[in-house]
């Protein structure tokens, strides 16, 4: 692993592409021309005395919707990781972009490179295309990191150690998804016993997915509920300043979006309509 980093605004991350003025816990803003009021369980106001949580955040539209709700009960560490992958700088932007919305106490970028020596996936490696969508895939599509978020556990249960953090929050979905074997429950749970079995004794850190059984389009409806910013959010495999609309998770993406009833805030080169899926 290369070039571990936390950053802050103080040394020259990327800066936000966002204009709107003061964020955190107790404000409102306008949101897609409606008033919003930021949930809290301290009605409102922020303390130092809530544990803080790592929370993975991709820059994606799930990983957005799973800061907005450890951010009810938390405090944010916010951890990102580049692994050479086709669309990193744009992840990046998105990344800090919701750091700086969400007001994050930490934040840490870090940097796998040989999760792209490795390749073996279309994110990874330029030799493989990137599929077009085909949202009834029963196989594992070629974008699969293999054993990605493993590594990225890894760091998130360091870093949680030596915060006293309680939580890691992923925003891995299941149900409506692409079929990673590494977004599973059976998987998180098997990794929660591994925490267990490979910290100090006196260590309290637990792995939560709180959208992992929702359907993309509930989490729409749950980011519109907590205000989460979709604007800011990135989901292109292959897109850097709009997005193509035709790989998986642009499909998955602006399906949720039609099925939510709300337009999608991003850019896109092209958007098709994806059926809906029907429910079993």
């Amino acid at each position: 692993m290369r070039g571990i980093t936390e950053s802050s605004r103080a040394n020259g991350h990327a800066e936000s592409s966002r204009s709107s003025g003061c964020h955190g816990n107790g404000w409102s803003n306008q949101f897609w021309g409606r008033e919003v009021k930021q949930l809290t369980m301290d009605n409102g106001q922020r303390t130092t005395d809530k544990p803080y949580a790592i929370i993975l955040a991709s820059g994606g539209m799930d990983s957005c919707v799973t800061t907005a709700i450890a951010n009810v009960d938390y405090r944010l560490a916010m951890l990102h990781v580049g692994y050479g992958q086709r669309t990193e700088a744009r992840e990046l932007r998105a990344f800090n972009d919701l750091a700086d919305f969400y007001e994050a106490g930490h934040r840490l970028v870090c940097r796998l490179d040989h999760l792209k020596q490795i390749g073996g996936s279309s994110l990874t490696d330029a030799n493989i295309a990137v599929e077009i969508a085909n949202l009834e895939r029963q196989d594992i599509p070629t974008s699969y990191v293999p054993f990605r978020n493993a590594h990225f556990l890894s760091i998130a249960v360091s870093w949680g150690e030596v915060l006293g953090a309680h939580k890691i929050f992923v925003g891995a979905v299941a149900e409506d998804s692409s079929g990673y074997p590494d977004c599973r429950p059976e998987y998180y749970a098997a990794f929660n016993r591994v925490i267990t079995a490979g910290t100090k004794p006196e260590t309290q850190l637990e792995i939560v997915t709180p959208v992992i059984h929702m359907r993309k389009s509930e989490i729409v409806r749950r980011g519109r509920e907590l205000g989460a910013p979709f604007e800011l959010t990135w989901s292109c495999y292959q897109g850097q300043d709009v997005a193509c609309g035709v790989c998986d998770s642009c499909a998955l993406r602006l399906r949720a979006f039609a099925e939510a009833g709300v337009e999608d805030p991003i850019p896109y080169f092209q958007r098709p309509h994806y059926p809906w899926k029907q429910d079993s």
